[in-house]
């Protein structure tokens, strides 16, 4: 009787999820010590990762909903602790996996790691990348998104994040945070003074995107998006050496200048091995409730740089004030307002990248004849 009273209610904890792992907490040994002795309250040891983990409510609360739902009204005791450091020095191991000092992004991840660049600022591309990412993960995709726009990151703001918002620490493991199903991490998040001026050299910035990629715990993830500083910089070329399987979209409005210098862009990351996958224009003409077509930027920019890069052009984002009122809100248009002509567009764009075949040709599927 008492195995059989054990037996549920570790069959009902296997079901509880850490919100920011997102694996079962019997996986990760968060729950210690079970025992179940006839005529007496039932005791469990749940065991944090860390002291004041910011989901320590919510893991508390649906243990206890799992010991309940196991054992009826019956008394029980539930011991709530935290790791110890060999604890979570063993999690940081098995998280990591067979690769404890390089990240898993390499040539063998089934993950796709799409880099969103543009040849200078100001078109979109941070707003793009937050949308693309939301709107793959409202289609069931286990997304992330690295903001590599050291000196004007936005993505935390455009995602909704809190300001202080910050990834958990557990061990050498960062766990980033979690919006609109999209988990990111921005080096916003690591300043102190929301105010302060990120000024690097190009060693540095190398190093950062490094760590990203090393010491975030993304988990199984399908999409990687990565949202790159405007031009052929630094960080450009550090992509291209960290990330050398990754694929490339260019965002560019219609005006033929910064068409021209949006190629600029596409043609680093194929002259470094990476392959262009499509071009995105933003800031098109939009159609006005009268019928006429407002064009302030022109036209036609997208499909140049498509051209020149022998690329598909993904999508026009027309002009949308609600694009502009969502990003400053923190509420991706993509969600926020579905039927808007601009989130038509970038829901396009998103589900087109998703659907796009990924070759397999010298990756290891991790099988053997047997």
């Amino acid at each position: 009787m008492t195995e059989s009273r054990e037996a549920r209610i570790l069959a009902e904890l296997a079901t509880v999820i850490d919100p920011e792992l997102r694996r079962p907490l019997t996986e990760l040994d968060m729950i210690g010590a079970v025992t179940a002795v006839s005529g007496a309250p039932a005791h469990i040891d749940l065991r944090l990762t860390i002291v004041g983990c910011p989901a320590a409510s919510q893991i508390e609360r649906d243990v206890r909903a799992a010991i309940e739902r196991a054992i009826g009204t019956d008394p029980y005791d539930l011991s709530v602790g935290v790791m110890t450091r060999e604890q979570r020095d063993a999690l940081t191991a098995r998280l990591r996996g067979s690769r404890p000092k390089t990240h898993p992004f390499g040539k063998d991840s089934l993950t796709r790691v799409i880099a969103v660049s543009s040849g200078k600022g100001g078109v979109g591309k941070s707003t793009v990348t937050a949308n693309l990412g939301a709107a793959m993960a409202a289609d069931g995709l286990a997304v992330g998104i690295v903001d590599a726009d050291v000196y004007g990151f936005s993505i935390p703001g455009l995602l909704g994040m809190a300001s202080g918002t910050q990834p958990t620490q557990v061990g050498e493991l960062m766990l980033p945070p979690v919006a609109h199903g999209v988990k990111a991490v921005s080096i916003g998040m690591f300043l102190p003074d929301p105010d302060e001026i990120v000024a690097w050299r190009g060693p540095m910035l190398h190093r950062t995107l490094e760590q990203f990629l090393r010491d975030v715990f993304f988990g199984e993830l399908d999409v990687l998006l990565l949202d790159l500083p405007p031009g052929t910089g630094d960080v450009a070329i550090s992509l291209s050496q960290l990330l050398p399987g990754s694929e490339v979209v260019v965002v560019t409005t219609p005006q033929p200048a910064a068409a021209d210098v949006a190629w600029r862009s596409g043609a680093l990351a194929a002259k470094t091995g990476q392959r262009v996958i499509g071009v995105i224009e933003t800031l098109s003409p939009a159609t006005l409730p009268d019928g006429e077509t407002l064009d302030l930027f022109g036209a036609g920019g997208g499909q140049e740089v498509a051209s020149r890069l022998d690329a598909p052009l993904l999508t026009q984002v027309p002009i949308s004030t609600v694009l502009r009122t969502d990003g400053d809100a923190g509420t991706p248009i993509v969600l926020a307002h579905p039927d808007d002509p601009a989130a038509v567009a970038l829901r396009a764009a998103a589900r087109a990248l998703a659907i796009r075949p990924r070759g397999l040709a010298g990756r290891s599927l991790g099988l053997r004849p047997s």
